[in-house]
């Protein structure tokens, strides 16, 4: 699997250390004789710069972009590696520590056993999805994978939006939705992304076994005020208005990434 995540660690906003924690605990619980990581990195400090030359033996490249371009188009140029020998591409944020090892594996397995899912991710504690839930938007549906003997029970919840903080993409996904979109710097592209790929005809779950992630970032700080600012921007008419030029076939659930690259 490719493994891509977008820093944007500055003096100011502190976050270093989180990507730190998330670097030290991807080494912990993957293998990356099977696994790639690739980092783009949004104008971030030297004391980040530090930690990828600390970390050089997971890294396989990075990407230095100069400035913030955005948590997208960060991860699109990572995503223009994507090759069908990676299987899936997935989406990390810096700011995450896992407690399972060899959760890649378990991934792309679910891809594997129900090629119908295009998204799998990993749930965050302070999500709302629940089967019971009131809200139809928030209601979910666990199921077991189907599976031979000798093989591990796998079991997803399916969801209508998979939270982008762990995140992964199968390949034949991306040959039908393609790259990443967001309105501006941060913020809904994993609700676009899980928006097109049901009109593609594909499910979005979270993986339920024994695998459990924590958000590092604690909130209550300038930088994530900004992110949720630049996010609710957008939330209501624009996002309203996109899902029904989607739905109605005035704009392509493919989006080129603004490489220009034909749909496969």
């Amino acid at each position: 699997m490719l493994l891509t995540m977008a820093t944007h660690d500055t003096v100011d906003n502190g976050r270093t250390e989180m990507t730190r924690q998330t670097l030290e605990s991807l080494k912990e619980t993957v293998d990356f004789t099977r696994h790639q990581l690739m980092i783009s990195d949004n104008g971030s400090c030297e004391a980040t710069h530090a930690l990828y030359e600390r970390h050089h033996d997971i890294i396989s490249k990075i990407v230095f972009n100069g400035e913030n371009i955005g948590t997208a188009n960060a991860l699109n140029r990572l995503w223009r590696d994507f090759t069908p020998r990676h299987g899936a591409v997935c989406k990390i944020d810096n700011d995450v520590r896992w407690y399972v090892k060899d959760w890649p594996d378990m991934m792309q397995e679910v891809f594997h056993r129900d090629p119908t899912i295009g998204i799998i991710g990993l749930k965050r504690k302070d999500l709302w999805e629940y089967p019971d839930h009131p809200d139809a938007f928030f209601r979910s549906a666990l199921r077991m994978l189907p599976h031979k003997d000798g093989e591990r029970w796998l079991i997803v919840e399916e969801v209508q939006h998979v939270m982008g903080t762990c995140q992964a993409y199968s390949y034949p996904l991306f040959t039908r939705i393609g790259y990443l979109y967001q309105f501006g710097q941060y913020g809904l592209d994993d609700t676009i992304a899980s928006y097109r790929a049901h009109l593609a005809g594909y499910k979005t779950a979270f993986l339920h076994i024994a695998v459990e992630i924590d958000h590092l970032d604690p909130g209550g700080t300038p930088y994530t005020d900004w992110k949720r600012e630049q996010a609710g921007l957008y939330v209501g008419d624009p996002l309203n208005q996109l899902k029904e030029r989607l739905r109605t076939g005035k704009s392509s659930i493919y989006y080129d990434g603004g490489f220009g690259k034909e749909k496969e």
